[in-house]
């Protein structure tokens, strides 16, 4: 690998901008790097990359080993190829590729980042947590959404590896989002603990924050997130959280725990239980609708012709979808103020190291 360059290296073409047969000739994150072996028995390697506007992968057969060597998980590789389509879906015929050292590339080029204001956000989040009437329910939150330890990274943090909010202020992003169609429906359906529901659905991913990291450019989980999972971490961290303040109600935080462990609404899609109340059923549903809803904005968000169309065959949906393009989002990023994006990106690129460390 190289040593540090004084100059900075940018890319010049995004993965969104690639086309059948376009030659390829720039740098890209390695997403994943796995190897295989044919039927025959010769190893080759199946590698995936990606910069801030989406993935691309293709198979490397020859000089495996080498190439192996040049594309560690997280590290930056420049990549020499083409372009070509495989089952309907386009991926790099790799020729040649060098791994490219961290200090010379900018990061704000491999970085996705939620595209509302993340600053407006977080303002919105709290105002949610004014709205919650319940006491105890409000100091448990604030410890959260208040401390200068902890709330900087839930403003940083991605909601996910992949499928939905898988970019920085993803997490801020998504849990404002559920938390606001809570909140919506507290007020719909008779009988619902709105102070309850808000807590969990602001409190339901809490746990990623501690389940992901940031390896360079890459998201992936931590050994912690790997050997218990966001719902058991998250109903640890409040279960902590509630230990500091005096006289915190057993049963309330009880309740508020069921909804972090059974928001993921069946067991063998994670949750240690299924939903029992009135609000861990509300707060699994809307989770549910808010991530699939995300998945389906990405997709339409690379939809560059006009009227609906099929899409490729989405495996976590099992199913094709009819769509088209998101044109409202669309317009809104492109009036943004070059300069407001301009500070998104930078502040993404100098908090990047430290956001997710424990």
């Amino acid at each position: 690998m190289p040593g540090k360059q004084e100059q900075v290296m940018r890319k010049t073409r995004f993965v969104d901008q690639l086309k059948e047969g376009d030659r390829l000739d720039d740098i890209f994150v390695v997403k994943a790097a796995r190897l295989s072996e044919t039927r025959a028995g010769k190893p080759y390697l199946i590698l995936e990359v990606a910069d801030r506007s989406g993935e691309i992968g293709g198979p490397v057969w020859e000089q495996v080993e080498a190439f192996q060597q040049s594309c560690p998980v997280g590290g930056f590789v420049h990549l020499s190829g083409q372009v070509q389509v495989y089952q309907g879906k386009p991926q790099l015929r790799i020729d040649a590729a060098r791994a490219v050292d961290r200090s010379a590339v900018d990061l704000a080029d491999f970085v996705p980042v939620a595209k509302g204001d993340r600053e407006a956000m977080a303002a919105e989040l709290q105002a949610l947590v004014v709205k919650v009437a319940d006491p105890f329910l409000k100091k448990l939150l604030n410890r959260f959404f208040s401390k200068e330890s902890f709330w900087p990274r839930f403003q940083e943090a991605p909601a996910a590896k992949g499928i939905h909010h898988a970019y920085l202020g993803g997490l801020l992003e998504h849990s404002l989002s559920v938390a606001k169609v809570a909140n919506l429906l507290a007020g719909h359906y008779p009988g619902v603990d709105r102070s309850l529901l808000l807590a969990g659905a602001l409190l339901h991913d809490i746990g990623k924050i501690e389940e992901l990291a940031m390896v360079m450019a890459a998201i992936d989980y931590t050994e912690q997130g790997r050997l218990k999972g966001h719902l058991v971490m998250g109903s640890e961290m409040v279960a902590a959280a509630a230990a500091q303040i005096d006289d915190f109600p057993p049963e309330l935080l009880t309740r508020l725990q069921h909804l972090i462990l059974s928001h993921h609404g069946r067991q063998d899609f994670g949750s240690p239980v299924v939903p029992m109340t009135v609000e861990a059923f509300l707060l699994s549903w809307i989770d549910d609708m808010d991530a699939k809803m995300n998945l389906m904005e990405q997709l339409r968000l690379k939809i560059k012709q006009p009227g609906l169309q099929w899409s490729e065959y989405q495996r976590v949906l099992e199913r094709y979808l009819y769509l088209g393009p998101l044109e409202s989002l669309e317009e809104e990023v492109v009036e943004t103020p070059v300069k407001r994006r301009s500070a998104s990106r930078s502040s993404a690129q100098m908090n990047f190291e430290s956001l997710l460390k424990k």
